[in-house]
């Protein structure tokens, strides 16, 4: 059984699931290493921005785009996703995700100019939106030994691709920035693949989703007040994915190892540290302390020295851990939506500002100094933590006190679970 957070229910448990962890089909392994590779193309960029913006003579506003592009059309996407899963099925979603990353991937790596490279991410971002926010589904279906064993094996893709993204773009962008875009596409390749030789097609849902749908769901005041707080923390945590290589200004390799510290601390506190916090003082304080300290320690990093930057943003990756793991569950059990439709509604509103920040932040740069784009992080952190404190009561119907519903068709569709 499932629990709205996309973990264990209370039944499973994580010995269980451990046990049964190495012993899945060929199909489930296929489908967690291609996530593995769909979660780090989000991070990949991160050590090479400024590489790209010397190689295509941009600005760092201009190198954001990448970010921006792609979130924009995961957006967008979101309202399509269960559209099209619901009418081809669960394989070919994932196929068709595949393919496209394989393709707008590799035709990144050949960019001439940087109009042409945030273009071709925006098709990346289409074809990882389609994969992602079905993945889960498919191994849950696929699964053997108990859907704990499942989660578990997701939820270690999603911390594995986080971690390694960073790493790897830092790996192959040391020789040229155009590498990272041509591996990550062979190892999308190889993924399609195995899912095409090893996974059979997924049983469809009964009911076939309309992409009016997650906006609909946004009619329910816990979920929109889950959405608009996730908007503000999403500006935050973006400024710092996407803007903070700038402002350290190291080499591929000395910026890489910065993401991958980073990222492990995001999958430790998202998939062991969150859990028991919430158990011990509830998911609504947790998730406001959270962002309290993450607005803190933005704005120690916006004014601190490079050695304090650094630290900073390492440990910045806890409180986004804790933070992404509290507000999917939220999201997933606040309303009485299907899970798929109320993820879709809520990353619908929450990946805008994951499009605005990298384009905003180094704006601001230009407009003020390297400081302000910090403090207006901070600010919407804040905002974040402010949301929480007034809507607490539309907020109170926690994931954790729901029944799990449509256990094979949860669809966790955030990066940063």
């Amino acid at each position: 059984m499932i629990s709205s957070t996309g973990g264990p229910a209370e039944g499973d448990t994580l010995d269980a699931g451990a046990t049964g962890l190495l012993r899945q089909p060929k199909a489930v392994w296929a489908t967690a290493g291609a996530s593995v590779v769909a979660f780090m193309g989000i991070g990949l960029v991160d050590p090479i921005l400024p590489s790209i913006a010397k190689g295509l003579d941009a600005t760092p506003s201009q190198v954001s785009l990448l970010f921006t592009s792609y979130f924009l059309i995961t957006a967008f996407a979101m309202l399509l996703t269960g559209f099209v899963s619901s009418r081809i099925g669960g394989r070919r979603t994932l196929l068709l995700g595949l393919a496209l990353v394989v393709v707008f991937a590799g035709l990144a790596g050949t960019s001439g100019s940087v109009g042409e490279l945030v273009g071709f991410r925006a098709g990346w971002g289409l074809g990882n939106a389609l994969f992602v926010s079905t993945a889960l589904a498919v191994i849950v279906g696929a699964a053997a030994g108990g859907s704990a064993a499942a989660i578990l094996l997701y939820e270690s893709a999603l911390g594995l691709g986080m971690a390694c993204g960073p790493l790897l773009g830092a790996l192959l962008g040391d020789a040229s920035w155009r590498y990272p875009f041509f591996g990550t596409a062979f190892l999308m390749a190889v993924g399609f693949l195995c899912i095409a030789a090893f996974l059979k097609e997924q049983p469809r849902p009964a009911r076939k989703t309309s992409p009016l749908d997650p906006i609909r769901a946004l009619g329910h005041g816990g979920l929109a007040s889950a959405a608009v707080s996730a908007f503000f923390y999403n500006y935050t945590f973006f400024t710092v994915l996407a803007f903070t290589p700038f402002v350290l200004n190291m080499t591929p390799y000395k910026s890489g190892a910065v993401f991958f510290c980073w990222g492990v601390l995001l999958a430790v506190f998202s998939v062991i540290v969150a859990p028991r916090m919430q158990a011990r003082f509830g998911s609504l304080k947790v998730l406001g302390g959270s962002l309290v300290l993450l607005a803190v320690d933005v704005l120690v990093l916006g004014y601190g020295d490079h050695t304090t930057a650094v630290v900073c943003t390492i440990l910045s990756g806890a409180f986004i851990g804790v933070n992404n793991t509290v507000y999917t569950e939220l999201a997933l059990g606040v309303s009485d939506a299907p899970h798929p439709v109320a993820s879709a509604g809520y990353n619908f509103v929450r990946w805008f500002a994951a499009a605005a920040a990298p384009y905003f932040a180094p704006k601001i740069e230009e407009w003020t100094d390297i400081h302000v784009p910090f403090v207006v992080a901070a600010v919407t952190a804040a905002a974040g933590a402010v949301v929480v404190l007034v809507r607490r009561k539309a907020l109170t119907h926690e994931a954790e006190e729901l029944q799990p519903r449509h256990a094979t068709e949860d669809s966790v569709t955030v990066f940063a679970n």
